[in-house]
């Protein structure tokens, strides 16, 4: 590995550091991850993040270009391909000739009918509540990657894992906060509304959370709902 990769991971590493918290939704700190993706690992052209959940929903977060996003609706579309695998293994995947590799016949076939993908590497991030994760780089030619490839492209990786368990964690925080103010802004209506403390106050939302098998949350946000004047 080069003194200038050096230098532009070390630089990726100072800038994630250094960027202000991210909503849940804000992909900034992944998209530094994929475009320094791009610019570093030899052979790429295109990189993005999948996620897929327990229900197997797919979300491409980050693409650097139209091309991965087209490569991740094909593979939500034949329920295979590099990602997926690098994702479900918890390994690295290499595909270096899309065109001839018999792994995923139907991924395969789409990708060069459609794209101008022709070889590909991905990288297992991790597990999140049920979410797994890969970084996948893709080339335009056939044996594009390297062993530096998969060295550096192992490095963003790790990076897109950090960037991505921060903002989930913000996220995580955020609702965690959201949903308190919301159980105490139902449970003041509630000591208003039948004179009663703030401990009764939230047993009765409790009792009316087991009753009806309805996260509490939710039943807060029903109580302030239903103490709301309607409007003539």
């Amino acid at each position: 590995m080069n003194n200038q990769v050096h230098h532009s991971i070390a630089d990726l590493a100072r800038r994630l550091h250094d960027m202000p918290e991210a909503s849940g939704h804000d992909d900034g700190p992944l998209r530094s991850v994929t475009a320094a993706a791009i610019a570093n690992v030899p052979g790429a052209r295109h990189a993005g993040v999948l996620l897929v959940d327990k229900k197997r929903n797919f979300e491409t977060i980050a693409p650097t270009g139209p091309v991965m996003t087209e490569v991740d609706r094909i593979q939500l579309e034949t329920g295979e391909g590099p990602c997926l695998q690098a994702a479900w293994s918890h390994q690295m995947v290499l595909i270096n000739d899309i065109a001839g590799d018999p792994r995923w016949p139907a991924f395969s076939s789409r990708v060069v009918d459609q794209t101008p993908v022709r070889a590909g590497l991905s990288f297992h991030l991790f597990t999140h509540k049920g979410t797994i994760g890969a970084l996948n780089v893709f080339a335009d030619e056939v044996d594009a990657f390297t062993a530096e490839s998969e060295e550096v492209g192992l490095i963003f990786a790790t990076h897109a894992a950090l960037a991505l368990g921060a903002v989930r964690e913000q996220h995580d925080f955020r609702s965690a906060l959201a949903s308190r103010d919301t159980i105490g802004q139902a449970k003041g209506m509630l000591m208003e509304r039948f004179s009663i403390d703030a401990v009764a106050a939230f047993e009765l939302l409790r009792r009316l959370s087991q009753d009806t098998n309805t996260p509490l949350v939710e039943v807060a946000r029903q109580v302030i709902d239903a103490e709301k004047p309607v409007r003539s």
